[in-house]
């Protein structure tokens, strides 16, 4: 035998197993992995994983299941852990309070183009208000993807975080929710919306309210809407009717292509 073969030999049988764990350690480490923890949120308990990036996914425990079912749909290498870092967990914390993402950073990194814009234009809605597809379709400028919006919202992996559940059907009405529109209800019940009266209002073809004393219209949720009195209310179905009538439209909540 000569030396290199026995060098090998003497190598090979100091050769011993990595501790458990110490895989998916490295790979979180370097961002291959991410981390997950229980959380309570809105609706209840929730999944939300992260890495350094920040947050990848919140998913209610009820829809994803057992800790085991999440870490197998979920895109990357997943391993549970007890909580969020202190940090993370603080901003997490916060954007489920006031319903605004804030500080709290957020890893869209592993989906396109399109989505990233749709996401984060959808972010831009404050809560207590909603907006319908094709708004987030002309803020991005591409007037023509309302469906493809809608898709990009099936998708959002950080729902409640980011708000999906403020964008709406283009006539008005709630409609459905990657989590059931029940949730969708709960969530905007939650920021002071009545979805019964938003349901009514639309289903009188009614999208967008003005003020006779500023000439202005606005989304029916938009803050400056929620302030005019009844006798100065003005409902009207388009943007055209609004227009038609001398109306202009809110700078604030944008009903209508500058």
């Amino acid at each position: 035998m000569n030396t290199q073969d026995s060098l090998t030999r003497q190598l090979a049988a100091l050769r011993r197993p990595a501790p458990d764990g110490t895989v998916d350690a490295v790979l979180r480490r370097v961002d291959l992995a991410d981390s997950f923890a229980v959380v309570e949120g809105p609706t209840g308990p929730a999944y939300v994983a992260w890495n350094g990036r920040g947050v990848t996914a919140f998913v209610p425990v009820d829809v994803a299941g057992s800790p085991g079912d999440f870490a197998h749909r979920h895109p990357r290498p997943a391993t549970q852990v007890d909580a969020p870092p202190e940090r993370l967990a603080a901003h997490l914390d916060r954007t489920m309070r006031t319903g605004r993402i804030g500080r709290l950073p957020i890893d869209l990194s592993s989906i396109g183009e399109f989505q990233r814009k749709v996401l984060e234009k959808c972010a831009e809605i404050p809560p207590g208000e909603i907006r319908p597809y094709g708004w987030i379709a002309r803020e991005i400028g591409n007037p023509g993807a309302v469906r493809a919006v809608g898709t990009a919202l099936g998708r959002n992996p950080v729902p409640v975080l980011i708000p999906c559940h403020r964008v709406v059907r283009t006539d008005g009405k709630i409609g459905n929710y990657a989590y059931g529109s029940s949730m969708k209800r709960s969530l905007l019940e939650r920021e002071g919306l009545d979805p019964d009266e938003i349901e009514a209002l639309a289903g009188r073809g009614v999208r967008l309210i003005g003020s006779d004393t500023t000439g202005i219209y606005c989304y029916p949720t938009c803050r400056h809407a929620r302030r005019i009195r009844d006798v100065h209310r003005v409902e009207f179905r388009t943007e055209s009717d609004a227009e038609a009538a001398g109306f202009r439209p809110c700078k604030i909540c944008r009903p209508a292509a500058a």
